[in-house]
């Protein structure tokens, strides 16, 4: 068994110390693909404004396949860790080999796609013949990296699910490390230019996936696929996506008002929102601790800890949200210079600043409910939460900025009160008791 597993109960097991021993080595994993990609971004950008426009353009297709990853990770460590829970490793295991059939094919599925649709979409993407061009040669490459980079989100999910964080923390940096290296050098010294960077980013997918394929091999469980099981990650994965497309179109409605209010106040509200998802990234990494410890201690029949582990998780990702606003707090008249020069931009983001320091405790606590939710299965309801948030409070609040134009503050506003929708409902159901479901996996 993994030396980064616990013993005795995992709810009595996941004191603050263990929980952090999770969250930290995920945090590094969820970091490392967008510091590659800014590293990608400074290397192509040296080539001209043609080739950041195609890395931009052919990076935003690219980013619906990293979308899926998350969706595979997240239902995988639910799974995998519940079998952990109850003594059963390679339970655990055999619910990582079927993720990772069904990585191999929606990988392969979607690097085929790509390859047909390159063309057109970047051609509706781009503003120009020239860019479209450069974005679908850089996309056709880059595609060939999509089944690598599904089965290392298959590989994360199981592995964090039997509390191991070791490994994925390696194979992760490991392979973004050599792709780092590469990239300058393909693109440049060997010049390749532009196909070099994608070829990078293939390299380091592709790398990360076969070390995660080699991870479940070396178990010495069945590799066979089990359609019933894969049935089951589908159906977890389906309730997944329709929450994520709730959110995508939540973040892209507030940005098209947001743009009707002017330049200044768009590029002020896509500060704010970068910000905004660089904050929920490190607070995922208690999210994701939260999954595998509250699959485990369901897993085990542990529910009265569960309950207990949730309100500990909870408040560890509300503190994590308070740091976090009172470092936005302190640099609310420094951070949005680091990313503007204009005045007005500037003062727009200072419109919205409030409201994004107001949201950090709050949203610290939703995150990491999220999790808990996630990894005791709740997927459905975590589905229905969101997407009546986003229907039936966010996109409303928005529409009326637009209408009787309350600008970025109301956006914003919208925003707040997303957030807080989504924390009465996620506290609601762990008052319930409703996701308390003991046992293995289903």
């Amino acid at each position: 068994m993994s030396s980064d597993t616990t013993t005795g109960s995992p709810a009595v097991a996941a004191s603050p110390r263990r929980i952090a021993a999770l969250a930290l080595p995920a945090l590094v994993v969820l970091a490392a693909e967008p510091l590659y990609v800014l590293v990608d971004t400074a290397v192509v950008g040296h080539l001209g404004p043609v080739p950041l426009a195609a890395v931009a353009i052919g990076g935003t297709v690219m980013s619906i396949a990293a979308w899926l990853g998350t969706v595979l990770a997240y239902g995988t460590t639910g799974r995998s860790a519940r079998n952990f829970g109850a003594g059963d490793r390679a339970g655990a295991v055999a619910e990582g080999v079927q993720a990772t059939w069904l990585a191999l094919g929606v990988g392969l599925l979607l690097a085929l796609i790509l390859q047909l649709a390159a063309g057109p979409v970047t051609g509706a993407l781009a503003g120009s013949a020239e860019t479209a061009e450069a974005a679908a040669q850089w996309l056709r490459v880059a595609a060939l990296g999509v089944p690598g980079l599904l089965l290392a989100a298959a590989g994360n999910g199981w592995l964090r699910g039997v509390q191991d964080t070791r490994r994925p923390l390696r194979y992760v940096l490991g392979a973004n490390l050599l792709s780092a290296l590469l990239c300058p050098l393909l693109v440049y010294p060997l010049g390749l230019g532009l196909i070099g960077s994608a070829i990078a980013n293939v390299v380091a997918q592709t790398l990360s996936g076969l070390l995660f394929v080699r991870a479940i091999i070396r178990e010495r469980v069945p590799l066979r696929p089990r359609l019933a099981m894969i049935a089951r990650h589908l159906v977890v994965g389906r309730e997944l996506l329709v929450r994520g497309a709730a959110f995508q179109t939540s973040y892209l409605a507030a940005t098209a008002v947001a743009a009707r209010f002017g330049t200044a106040t768009v590029a002020a509200h896509q500060i704010a929102l970068q910000l905004w998802f660089f904050t929920a990234l490190a607070l995922d990494a208690v999210a994701i601790a939260a999954q595998s410890l509250i699959g485990a201690a369901l897993g085990g029949g542990d529910g009265a800890g569960a309950r207990r582990l949730a309100r500990r998780i909870a408040l560890i990702g509300g503190v994590c949200g308070v740091a976090f606003a009172v470092v936005l707090l302190a640099g609310a008249g420094v951070v949005p210079t680091w990313f503007s020069g204009a005045a007005a931009v500037r003062d727009q983001a200072h419109v919205a600043w409030p409201w994004l320091v107001a949201m950090q405790p709050i949203a610290g606590v939703v995150f990491a409910l999220d999790g808990v939710l996630i990894g005791a299965g709740d997927v459905r309801f975590l589905r229905n939460l969101t997407v009546g948030a986003a229907f039936g409070v966010f996109l409303p609040t928005i529409g009326a900025a637009s209408v009787f134009g309350l600008g970025l503050g109301g956006i914003w506003a919208g925003f707040a009160l997303f957030v807080v929708a989504r924390l009465i409902g996620v506290l609601a159901r762990l008052r319930s008791g409703r996701w308390v479901v003991v046992g293995p996996a289903q």
